[in-house]
């Protein structure tokens, strides 16, 4: 028995990824020339993450070969995707399992764009306090009008955010939401967020001691978060997508199986799958805390976005 538990768990990432089976799995994909890059890069990972520590290595694995497959870079410090821990719970609320969940920052999605050789220009732009000139009366555009001296103008709240982009061809195309819409988007598509909760921990009024339960992304990355969500609804509906953008799009914040299908565990995701693509998978995942109170909050261990 322990023999069994010894083979199906191994003591670290680091001797799951070096076993000879799972080496040449890895091997085949990535080929033997970044084999050993591709594994130092998931362990290095694993290790600035505490909490992917409780994850099954499968999962782990699933998500940095689909990363590697799109060229992209697991480093943090690079923003271009996350593998983010999730427990999974039967019925009766008892966890029968820990994943990692693939998670695509907003500088993946830009490099992704990029790639297609379509896009001149792409960026996502914080709208400050007074910048926000209203509608123009013909067109129904935003207007706005920005502060020039940037020492002033970060210091003011962000009150909206204004995404666009403009195509080789001349095409462009720009959104703007504010920070009022955002937070609704959040408290209604994700699980981990709770808008009340937010306002509190923004006034300061939960107390250090409780602090731990607020590490979901949408409350301590609002902006960032946010800056991926507008880059994910222009690019959606209004940019070109490659083949790898679409793949990578339809796995996003998602437990990849280890036959590379998808299982979704977050709201904001299968509901906009459900809408763009008319199906949605989805699975009783929490991510990883204990918060009591929180059906549903992310502990990552860093800052990832």
């Amino acid at each position: 028995m322990n023999n069994e538990v010894a083979t199906t768990q191994p003591k670290g990432m680091a001797s799951f990824l070096s076993s000879d089976k799972v080496k040449a799995n890895i091997m085949q994909v990535v080929g033997q020339k970044n084999t050993t890059r591709f594994i130092a890069s998931v362990v290095s990972a694993v290790q600035n993450t505490p909490a992917l520590q409780e994850c099954s290595h499968n999962s782990i694995l699933s998500s940095a070969l689909l990363g590697e497959a799109l060229n992209l870079s697991p480093s943090p410090q690079l923003g271009q995707f996350y593998m983010v821990p999730y427990k999974k719970k039967d019925r009766n609320g008892q966890v029968v399992s820990v994943d990692a969940q693939f998670q695509l920052g907003a500088k993946g999605y830009k490099q992704l764009a990029m790639r297609t050789g379509q896009y001149k220009d792409l960026d996502v732009i914080y709208i400050r306090e007074g910048e926000h000139k209203g509608r123009e009366r013909t067109t129904g555009k935003h207007q706005f009008e920005f502060i020039e001296d940037d020492a002033i103008r970060e210091e003011l709240p962000v009150i909206g955010y204004l995404a666009y982009f403009e195509l080789l061809n001349g095409f462009r195309k720009q959104i703007y939401w504010t920070k009022a819409k955002m937070e609704k988007h959040a408290d209604r598509y994700s699980q981990a967020f709770h808008l009340d909760s937010y306002h509190l921990l923004l006034e300061g009024k939960i107390p250090k001691k409780d602090l731990w339960k607020y590490s979901s992304f949408w409350y301590k990355s609002f902006d960032e978060m946010a800056e991926k969500t507008m880059i994910r609804q222009l690019i959606s509906k209004w940019g070109i997508m490659s083949i790898e953008m679409s793949d990578a799009y339809e796995r996003d914040m998602a437990v990849i199986n280890e036959n590379g299908t998808p299982q979704y565990v977050d709201n904001e995701n299968s509901d906009q799958l459900e809408n763009d693509l008319g199906q949605a998978n989805t699975v009783d995942f929490e991510e990883v805390s204990e918060t009591g109170s929180n059906d549903i909050v992310q502990e990552n261990g860093g800052d990832p976005f």
